[in-house]
């Protein structure tokens, strides 16, 4: 060979090891955090009323936050169905938390899988079957307790000591340091907190104690006008005093509340204690003396009335709240650990909730309903070079579109019968042709559930809502421009109107072109 056709021979070489750098770099890594009934309100980047959360913040600031972001269908294991599937619950079958999710079907993980990607999940999965589509995984059982959980871990079942949210952590962690990252990695980090009954860090016990928390604006809603409303089980006057505010038996003369679920309110204080029980001597220590000043303020002001329905509020929301700093810390850390590794610039790192949660508002707790509260659901997405720093949208998403748009993000065919569109051109400040402009809604957990909450499906466009409890025959309209605390339900009023022929035309097309129509 001479020495002409060795310099063309090496430049070949180049050219086929840039070309496969170049490749590389464009296929992003994954980072699914979700944590469970975390509020758009209890995160600073979307309010400073609550809580300040730098870390998630974070995230925002250097990516972009969705102002409309919500859920098909407001409750656990339903919102993680769709999130793998990109489909509604009509179709991948998981319809409430009863339901047990099949495994065979196809999910996003699978997809990258098999487009070469490692795949893993750490923490909460609540789906009854075992994970599939995963190289590693390592979940909760069940709901998952705060402190010392049995983890299901590929097969394995195993007990470990600490605070959950800093042990996913670790998991977390652990996997990112085994992995090849010459390779495309996608990790779902998904958190249990800030779910019932909230029990933070012990570091973190009592750090909103010194906190005057505001009272929402429609606390003592009288739900006029809202009959389903009105027969829900979910006021904060229905919060167990033991399992859910962490009163001892002798603080007061008897469980009062129903916790959403009456016939549950004989066994709660047992599993109160079952709970208390599961923590170490050492984590005992610091939960013992915070009982004792929470049980000891309850004793002392002897509420009775609005008073102690606030007194009540505030409690909870002081656990909730001190439970979300450890997620934002957990978020803390794996920020920094992309930045430590050289993770940062190729690695997209998305944060959500499972549904968003009632903080008071309409005196409630719990999620479900398609109400803006428990609809809505944080999202912020941080992709270096692609996504600008703090970008926001207005355009809204659902989490029906989590599953295609990592598919698009990571150069992978979308199948047909995928339901979610990708917002990658979104979230890169491109045009989006034919974008939706309304969205479709879908509850099904009744009578069988908890809280009492009626069966209901509707339509949302940017300014009216409209709702149908479809076991009543009752229908709810609001104008959400003038009306966006859903005070006012002027459907009576409006039901012969051009508005309401039109958006029910629109809701029937919805729930035909989501294959929802055998109710």
């Amino acid at each position: 060979m001479n020495r002409y056709s060795i310099v063309i021979f090496l430049f070949f070489l180049l050219s086929i090891t840039s070309c496969t750098i170049d490749n590389s770099q464009k296929q992003p890594n994954i980072i699914f955090i979700m944590s469970d009934d975390h509020a758009q309100k209890a995160i600073s980047a979307y309010s400073n009323e609550l809580i300040e959360t730098p870390n998630i913040d974070r995230i925002a600031t250097e990516g972009m936050l969705f102002e409309n972001s919500y859920v098909t269908n407001s409750i656990c294991g339903p919102s993680r169905a769709t999130m793998l599937t990109g489909k509604y619950s009509s179709l991948n079958g998981l319809r409430d938390n009863r339901d047990k999710f099949d495994g065979s079907q196809q999910t996003f993980p699978k997809l990258l899988q098999k487009a070469g990607y490692r795949t893993s999940i750490v923490g909460k999965w609540h789906l009854k079957s075992e994970p599939t589509g995963f190289d590693n995984w390592k979940v909760l059982f069940g709901q998952g307790h705060y402190y010392n959980p049995t983890i299901w871990e590929n097969g394995d079942t195993l007990k470990y000591v600490g605070y959950t949210t800093d042990l996913i952590t670790d998991f977390a962690i652990e996997e990112l340091d085994t992995i090849d990252k010459s390779k495309p990695f996608a990790m779902l980090i998904h958190h249990k907190a800030p779910h019932r009954n909230w029990m933070p860090n012990t570091k973190n016990l009592g750090a909103f104690d010194s906190v005057d928390i505001p009272l929402p604006e429609t606390f003592y809603d009288d739900y006029n006008s809202r009959f389903a409303a009105s027969e829900a089980d979910m006021r904060i006057d229905d919060m167990y005093l033991s399992f859910d505010l962490k009163l001892s038996k002798g603080s007061y003369s008897k469980e009062t509340g129903s916790g959403g679920n009456a016939k549950y309110a004989e066994k709660v204080e047992t599993t109160w204690k079952n709970t208390y029980n599961r923590l170490t001597d050492e984590q005992k220590v610091d939960w013992d003396q915070y009982i004792k000043k929470i049980n000891n303020d309850f004793i002392s002001k002897k509420l009775t009335g609005k008073n102690l329905s606030e007194w009540k509020y505030k409690r909870y929301l002081r656990d909730y709240l001190s439970s979300i700093l450890s997620v934002d810390e957990s978020v803390g850390r794996i920020l920094k650990y992309l930045d430590e590794n050289g993770l940062a610039e190729n690695t997209i790192v998305v944060y959500t909730s499972d549904q968003g949660f009632y903080l008071g508002e309409h005196g409630w707790f719990d999620k479900r309903w398609m109400y803006e509260e428990s609809f809505r659901t944080p999202l912020l997405i941080r992709y270096p070079g692609e996504i600008e720093p703090n970008s926001t949208s207005d355009d809204f998403v659902i989490n029906l579109d989590y599953a295609p748009t990592f598919l698009d993000f990571a150069g992978v065919d979308i199948p047909s019968d995928i339901q979610g569109e990708s917002f990658r051109k979104i979230a890169i400040g491109e045009p989006a042709d034919n974008w939706r402009n309304s969205i479709y809604y879908h509850y099904y957990e009744f009578p069988h559930g908890w809280h009492n909450v009626h069966q209901h499906y509707g339509i949302k466009n940017h300014r009216y809502k409209l709702i149908y409890f479809y076991e009543l025959d009752n229908w709810e309209l609001f104008d959400l421009k003038n009306d966006p605390n859903e005070l006012n339900n002027i459907y009576d009023a409006m039901k012969d109107s051009e508005l309401v022929t039109d958006l029910k035309f629109k809701l029937d097309s919805l729930k035909i072109k989501y294959n929802d129509t055998d109710l």
